[in-house]
Order: structure tokens, then C-alpha cells, then sequence
């Protein structure tokens, strides 16, 4: 049996389907589908899948987004899957309504986030269109988490039934990668200061929330001893972050914006850290809380789908309101000022993301996915 794995960009394949396409492939025929790029070659090779380049726009582009359908539907006619199962928006459109015009028997898309409800106007129409497109030509829509759910069904994207699988996210942790390990201890220390450091992982853009996290921290390090590190690149092309706030963290010494970080490197700086802080818009299901609670950080997030989902307030986290600085700053505030608390936060951080989120738990309930609607064919 032959099934389909694809997204718009092949990092995102590369990232979401570790291990998983490898894991699949000993009891399925398993191709990933994306855009060309080193990634796509990486996937090929540590999975040991074939791979086949079809070019994908992330961006609405009519003219790139025919071409892309009409490759996509010539992969489908020759390759013959079973199932084809989308991730991704751009993709998720193009591979439904190829699957669906070629007649792929089984077609799942997962919507790992949703766009529109952060939009407005025509931009807000087209994007729910999309996801409407996307929703009638899957056979199985998966939301990967409640509150991805409750957008598609109330905002009338789709009346079909959806399943979250376990408890959300479509990753799942590796506890053991995602620890105090004594390699990661060695890398903290050389970056561990005594100043209390929130952290933030993750893109630099307006979407994540940067804007009021360089206003409430600019604020806050006026009054008390902190420090603010930020991991990730900058997007200035796609959702740049303001003048004032690239001005906060150019002139502020107390910030730190490192650039992006991987393996034993990033892990070293959760470890170096005292709070996660992901004051995002929008989101999914955000792997790098979940990334934080596994290294036993306390999270301040904002109330909005997937955060809301991993953070239990006052448990292992904070939540407040999205689009909000004077928000921050006062549950930044507070984290610092409130020992109690905090550690009270840290001291379960990790275990509840283990009893939710583990990786093993998290590809059993996708693998059992399968079995269940393959079963027929």
C-alpha cells in the first residue's frame, strides 16, 4: 500500500515527519512531496523514503499555484496512492484537490494552524475559502488541537467530523533528547548567568508577539535585574517586526537576540534559562512550549489555540491576553518577584508534558489513525 506524505516547504516535512515517514515505510510504501531543497535530499536520506520535488509558492499566487496543482496531479496519476495526507496550508489546497480530481481513495489533511482568524478583510475571505477547499475534497480533516477544532467548526470551514488525535500536536517530544543531559549542562554553562533570563524561541516576526515583548521588557528591565534571549531568525520579508522594537533590542544591552539554534545548542539555552515567554498572535499547537515544559521551564504564554492547550494556568505556566504589553510585563513581573510560584510551575513542568505529549504517544495515536481508515483497502 502506497501513501503520500506532503507539505509546501521541505523543512517542514523534514521537522514534522521525523522518524515518522521511517517508522511508517516497514509497514507502508512511503513517499514524501514538497518543494525542492537540501531538506527535501535530507528526508530521502535519514528516512530512507523516495522523495519527488514539486514546486510550491507558501504565498496566494494563481499562476504559481496552477502549475503547482497540475505537477501535483501528474505525481498522483503515475505514483497511485492509497492516501495522500497533507500538512501545511499552501500544500493542504494543492494535494486535496489534486488527491480528489485523480480519485485517491483516502485523503487526510492536517491543520497543524489556521490563518485567517488573525486576518481581515479580503485577505480573511480568501484564506477561509482555501481552508474550505481543502476541508470538501479530504476524505479526513485532523485539527491538531482543540482549538484549531473549534475555529474550523465555528467559523463554517467545514461540517465534517474531525479528530484530534491523543491530546494534539503532531510531533510529540522525545523526553530522553529533551533533558538535562550532561552534554547540555556543559553548553549552559558556559552561557548561564545569575541574572534571571526569560527566553524566547522561536521566528522574530510581528506574529510571534515581538512587539510587546520588547515593550514590556524595555520596561521591565528599567525596574528590576533581568535579562531577555531571543533565539530564532528574522523574517523582515514576510512579518517584520517594528522599527521601535528592532531599535529596543539594537540599544538595549540586556537583550540578546542569538540568532537560530539547533541540537544540544538550543537545549543549552532552555537550561540557561529561568522562563519561556511565547506572547504569540496565533498558533497551532507551539512546539517550542512544549519544548520548554520538557526542560522544566515555566511558560508565560497568550490565551490562544495550542498555548492554552499545554499550559494549565497557575500548573506549569501563565496565560494572558494576546496583543497585550502591559499583560507581559506584569506576569513577567511577577514571575520574577514570586519564587514560590515559579518553582512551584517549574517542579511540574515536565511532568505534565510527558504525560500528555511524549513522542512515543503521540505517533501511536496517528498510527492507529491509519490502520483505522486504511483498514478497507
Amino acid at each position: 500500500m502506497k501513501i503520500i506524505r506532503t507539505t509546501t516547504v521541505p523543512q517542514s516535512l523534514n521537522t514534522f515527519c521525523k522518524g515518522v515517514l521511517r517508522e511508517l515505510s516497514d509497514k507502508y510504501e512511503v513517499i514524501g512531496v514538497s518543494s525542492p531543497g537540501n531538506a527535501l535530499d535530507e528526508v530521502a536520506k535519514r528516512e530512507g523514503i523516495r522523495v519527488i520535488a514539486v514546486p510550491m509558492e507558501r504565498h496566494i499566487s494563481l499562476k504559481y499555484d496552477i502549475a503547482s496543482l497540475y505537477k501535483m496531479i501528474r505525481v498522483f496519476r503515475k505514483e497511485k496512492p492509497t492516501m495522500v495526507h497533507s500538512m501545511t496550508p499552501k500544500a493542504g489546497m494543492i494535494c486535496m484537490v489534486a488527491a480528489w480530481l485523480t480519485r485517491v481513495p483516502v485523503r487526510v489533511h492536517t491543520f497543524t494552524g489556521l490563518v485567517f482568524p488573525t486576518s481581515s478583510g479580503l485577505k480573511r475571505r480568501i484564506l477561509m475559502a482555501t481552508d474550505w477547499l481543502t476541508c470538501a475534497c479530504a476524505t479526513h480533516v485532523i485539527p491538531e488541537g482543540e482549538g484549531v477544532k473549534n475555529d474550523l467548526l465555528q467559523n463554517g470551514i467545514t461540517k465534517k467530523p474531525l479528530k484530534v488525535l491523543g491530546y494534539g500536536n503532531v510531533r510529540g517530544v522525545d523526553m530522553d533528547f529533551y533533558s538535562l543531559r550532561p552534554e547540555v549542562r556543559e553548553i549552559a554553562s558556559e552561557i548561564h548567568t545569575d541574572v534571571f533570563t526569560f527566553l524566547f524561541v522561536g521566528r522574530i516576526v510581528k506574529d510571534k508577539g515581538i512587539n510587546e515583548l520588547c515593550e514590556a521588557f524595555d520596561k521591565l528591565s528599567g525596574i528590576v535585574k533581568a535579562r531577555l534571549v531571543l533565539v530564532g531568525p528574522y523574517e523582515d520579508n514576510l512579518d517584520p517586526i517594528s522599527d521601535k522594537s528592532r531599535k529596543i533590542i539594537e540599544d538595549n544591552p540586556l537583550i540578546e537576540a542569538v540568532g537560530s539554534k539547533s541540537g544540544d545548542e538550543l537545549l543549552a539555552y532552555y537550561a540557561s534559562a529561568d522562563c519561556f515567554v511565547m506572547p504569540s498572535y496565533r498558533e497551532g499547537f507551539p512546539n517550542t512550549v512544549l519544548e520548554a515544559g520538557a526542560m522544566g521551564l515555566p511558560s508565560i504564554v497568550t490565551d490562544i489555540n495550542g498555548s492554552r492547550e499545554i499550559i494549565v494556568k497557575g500548573q506549569n505556566g501563565v496565560i494572558i491576553p494576546s496583543k497585550n504589553a502591559d499583560a507581559l510585563f506584569d506576569a513577567m513581573q511577577n514571575m520574577i518577584r514570586n519564587n514560590t510560584a515559579r518553582e512551584s510551575m517549574a517542579a511540574k513542568a515536565r511532568e505534565m508534558i510527558a504525560s500528555r505529549f511524549e513522542q512515543g504517544f503521540v505517533r501511536k495515536c496517528l498510527y492507529d489513525f491509519y490502520d483505522d481508515i486504511l483498514a478497507p483497502y
